[in-house]
Order: structure tokens, then C-alpha cells, then sequence
């Protein structure tokens, strides 16, 4: 699973703030991690230099090889939290997604063809 952390102007992208983002995602999604190719990570700070609640946003974007992406965002008070939130919602989006295609694959299987 390869991960891609992109930042705005307003968020210092260190090395250590990546690390805490790639190891939550890990965590959080290690049972899915043989099947997504890809995240991108996107992190922003809405009210730049004005700061105030919930103004930090993180959007995750999943790839799993022959599925459209999945998208996920959350706003908090700090760029851990709002990863946090978002990598929750997108291991609850990722799960439904892959059971919905299990499930499509296997209605289609079970049809037979009378002649």
C-alpha cells in the first residue's frame, strides 16, 4: 500500500507529521492493506492564519485495483484528529464497498442458464 501525504501553504508537512500519518493508516486499515494500491492523503487548514473550531481538514482518497476511488473527509481542531476521523470513516466505506462487491460477484456466479 503506498501512501501519499500532500499539504497545503498553511501545514507544515515534517517528517514526523508523516509518520503519525502513515502509521495511523496502517493500523487502521491493516486488514484491507493487500487489497488498497494506494492513498492519497490531503490535508489542509481551512481558515489559513485565522484559525478557529474545526478547521483543519483531512481528505483520504483510497484506490483498490478495479473499483472506483473512495473518498473520505473529516474537519477537527488539529491535523491528528482530522486524520484520525477521516482514516476511521474510510476503513467503515472501504469494508461496505468490498462487501458489496463480494456480494455482486456472488449473485452473479449463482445465476444459471436454462436452454
Amino acid at each position: 500500500m503506498q501512501i501519499q501525504i500532500n499539504s497545503d501553504n498553511h501545514i507544515v508537512g515534517t517528517p514526523e507529521l508523516s509518520a503519525r500519518i502513515e502509521q495511523k493508516l496502517r493500523q487502521t486499515l491493516k486488514y484491507l492493506e493487500k487489497e488498497i494500491t494506494r492513498i492519497e492523503v490531503h490535508l489542509n487548514d481551512v481558515n489559513s492564519i485565522k484559525g478557529g473550531a474545526d478547521d483543519k481538514k483531512c481528505l483520504l482518497e483510497a484506490r483498490i485495483a478495479g473499483m472506483n476511488p473512495i473518498l473520505t473527509e473529516h474537519y477537527a481542531d488539529t491535523i491528528d484528529q482530522a486524520v484520525n476521523g477521516a482514516a476511521e470513516q474510510l476503513a467503515r466505506a472501504l469494508r461496505s464497498a468490498l462487501e458489496k462487491a463480494q456480494a455482486s460477484n456472488k449473485s452473479r456466479s449463482t445465476i444459471k442458464r436454462i436452454d
